[in-house]
């Protein structure tokens, strides 16, 4: 219940929102004119426009989507939901404008559909027949959402598991509910697929209603889910599948998602532990400008990951901070596995400045 899985939606509160609303630190400005403020009122917490000092918009903060790297903020208008202009960037520690909104306005009308909920919740139901679905966007029934991700969405339905094991507590085997390690690796690889493998392929059908063992391409149709991936195109939605698919180790190996990530563990774990995890293949690799001892040996023995994995820019956000300067704040380690020469330089003239120094 504390991993990023988890808490990847729920109620926006106090106790939930890790922005400030101090005075020094609540303030978005986009130009001279135009400014956003979080404000803290007697019945919520509202994102608040001004122009030329004159409030022209406020909505309440509802719904929290997002946890560790970043908290983006939905509100309620009826019975669609819409999101906030204004995103916290953990990374930053600051407010800005949220991913791919204009840098020069205040925009509270971006709809967010049932497609949003389905990677980050555990459901919401349309309401069939509304207004807003006539255009095209999704009319949602507030009283069947489910915040967060649970059990179900990875393991199945697990009423009748319950239901068994309360009248059959000596039973220690599961039963009536999905044993991951039963699956193929295929059907595994495609549990996470549901939402790690970005967000830009035509959907045949609700992933709400995928359960574990299905076929994620009944889901998700056209050829984007097996193609290989561009290291310069990550996805700020999630393609890690499709890099990870393409990478010479997944090819030639076993590996998969849980290989190295534990959806049950919330810790966050060091490069140098990851690298244990390629070290269990590659325990004689040579580097060509490795002689096997000494420091450098040591060093990319226990960070394989800033080589061969490195942290990249996202494309896909760009935001506003305060006075008008464009920054690219969303940072992504690519799943495409492979030689990236230009790292390579980086960890050379680490180890060359370094010697120097000694």
């Amino acid at each position: 219940m504390h991993n990023a899985h988890y808490l990847t939606s729920r109620t926006a509160s106090q106790a939930t929102i890790h922005g400030s609303f101090a005075p020094e630190s609540d303030t978005v400005i986009f130009n001279n004119n135009i400014k956003a403020v979080m404000e803290k009122h007697k019945d919520g917490f509202y994102q608040v426009s001004y122009t030329n000092g004159k409030l022209t918009e406020m909505q309440r903060f509802d719904i929290i989507m997002g946890s560790k790297r970043a908290e983006t903020y939905l509100y309620w208008k009826g019975n669609e939901v819409y999101q906030l202009p204004i995103t916290y960037y953990t990374s930053l520690h600051k407010w800005a404008n949220s991913p791919a909104y204009s840098a020069d306005s205040v925009n509270f009308s971006r709809l967010i559909g049932r497609r949003c909920f389905e990677c980050h919740s555990s459901y919401i139901q349309n309401i069939p027949d509304q207004t807003g679905a006539a255009n095209g966007t999704d009319s949602l029934d507030k009283s069947t959402m489910l915040l967060s991700i649970d059990c179900e969405r990875c393991h199945g339905p697990g009423a009748a598991h319950v239901d068994f094991h309360t009248q059959n507590p000596a039973e220690k085997r599961p039963m009536y509910i999905t044993k991951i390690s039963s699956l193929s690796r295929q059907r595994r690889m495609d549990l996470c697929s549901v939402c790690h493998s970005g967000n830009t392929s035509v959907m045949i059908k609700s992933t709400f209603d995928f359960k574990p063992g299905d076929t994620l391409a009944n889901f998700k149709g056209g050829e984007h889910f097996h193609r290989a991936q561009e290291v310069t195109k990550m996805d700020v939605h999630g393609n890690q599948a499709q890099l990870l698919a393409s990478s010479q180790c997944f090819i030639k190996s076993k590996i998969e998602c849980a290989t190295c990530h534990n959806i049950h563990d919330n810790e966050v774990k060091s490069v140098k532990i990851y690298s244990q995890y390629c070290i269990t293949c590659h325990s004689t690799v040579k580097h060509s400008f490795d002689k096997g001892e000494g420091q450098l040996s040591n060093t990319i023995s226990s960070n394989c990951i800033d080589c061969h994995m490195p942290v990249k820019t996202s494309k896909s956000v760009l935001i506003n901070a305060a006075g008008n300067q464009t920054i690219f704040p969303f940072m992504a380690r690519t799943h495409l596995i492979a030689v990236y020469p230009e790292e390579s330089k980086k960890i050379m003239a680490w180890m060359k400045e370094v010697s120097v120094k000694r």
